[in-house]
């Protein structure tokens, strides 16, 4: 086995466009092109162009395929429609949060599992185990795929030019097969930016080709490549949690609240169940820490694992921060103790290498774009 990172389809193009590359979760992938700050703001004002490649997808299928997702995830799946999608999670028996997904269902017993990179083989190896017993099949179709997305408020148009497939008729969360610049693709209205914007999975064959036809439609409306490190700036701004951050095996989804996701009224049993519901019963009557959003006084910049303080004490911990382009100031993501953790609270600072900075709590999303 060589430990040499992965390499997506589009690799030579992003080279050629200057692109500061990046170890990602065992993948070489674009930081930045150029500014981090142009970026961002692209897809907030225009749009942008992301080589999402390193994503994992895993295809279910079979007459059992609802009923094995029912078991092995904790949302309802059942109840997703043909060409629609659903967010939700995968847990450990302990209620433990092993990675948050997007489930497509292509057909009546077809469903795409998307997982984030660094977790694609856990998730495969739970889902392996897990259906014994059910007339279903688990299939890696992470090489099958490279993924590309354009997001920002001019996607819409942009793709518009390029496809005739009904993007009027596409809601978000759904998705629909169709052919985008003659390339064959799913074309799915998500994405993890907080903006309007579309996912394509298309044959890693047809990526470059692709790429360049959206460059190309793209650039009466302002739309630019953009790189991982705008994704993780626009995410945060928009209150997404990424694995490994706000999300993480020592959490359930009621300690990152996202208990919503939980859906303890579908049929049957599932994966985690009891524990999860020890965990709802603990997050109503002496809730843990909350996650709540944070918003800085001055200019230093707070990073993951930095303590959150109040009189002196210790109330929390910073999992993600970022200066924000959008609010012009830095921003962070933190859990904090209950009794601190009311919008508009003060008195909370960032403990940055032994100077407390001050904070003013706030209810995430630190940004919503205007519908």
């Amino acid at each position: 086995m060589s430990n040499a990172p992965r390499l997506t389809a589009l690799d030579a193009l992003h080279r050629s466009l200057g692109a500061t590359m990046t170890d990602f979760a065992g993948w070489d992938m674009p930081l930045r092109y150029a500014s981090e700050r142009d970026e961002h703001n692209a897809v907030r004002t225009k749009a942008g162009l992301f080589d999402l490649s390193h994503m994992g997808e895993i295809i279910v299928t079979g007459p059992q395929a609802a009923a094995f997702l029912n078991f092995a995830l904790v949302g309802n799946i059942g109840t997703v429609a043909v060409g629609r999608a659903r967010y939700t999670m995968i847990c450990a028996e302990d209620g433990g949060i092993l990675d948050d997904l997007i489930v497509y269902r292509l057909g009546d017993t077809e469903y795409m599992v998307v997982a984030n990179a660094g977790n694609a083989q856990i998730v495969l190896d739970a889902l392996a185990a897990r259906v014994d017993g059910f007339d279903a099949e688990v299939r890696d179709d992470r090489d099958a795929y490279a993924l590309i997305a354009v997001q920002g408020p001019e996607s819409p148009a942009i793709l518009a030019s390029v496809t005739d497939a009904d993007l009027d008729g596409l809601k978000y969360y759904a998705g629909l097969p169709g052919t985008v610049a003659g390339v064959p693709a799913l074309i799915a209205r998500t994405g993890y930016t907080g903006e309007d914007g579309f996912e394509l999975f298309v044959a890693p064959e047809h990526a470059e080709q692709l790429w360049q036809a959206l460059t190309a439609a793209g650039a009466p409306h302002g739309l630019i490549p953009c790189g991982l490190s705008c994704r993780d700036t626009l995410r945060l701004e928009a209150g997404m949690p990424l694995y490994g951050h706000e999300l993480t095996t020592e959490l359930t989804p009621f300690d990152a609240g996202l208990g919503r996701v939980v859906k303890f009224e579908k049929e049957g049993d599932f994966v985690g169940r009891k524990a999860l519901e020890a965990a709802a019963e603990r997050a109503e009557t002496a809730p843990p820490r909350k996650l709540v959003g944070l918003i800085a006084e001055g200019r230093r910049v707070p990073r993951a694992g930095f303590p959150v303080v109040a009189e002196g004490q210790v109330i929390g911990q910073v999992t993600s921060g970022a200066p924000s382009p959008t609010l012009g100031k830095p921003i962070a993501i933190a859990y904090v103790d209950a009794a601190h953790a009311a919008p508009g609270t003060t008195g909370v600072g960032v403990d940055i290498r032994g100077s407390h900075e001050p904070y003013e709590v706030v209810t995430l999303p630190f940004y919503k774009r205007q519908k």
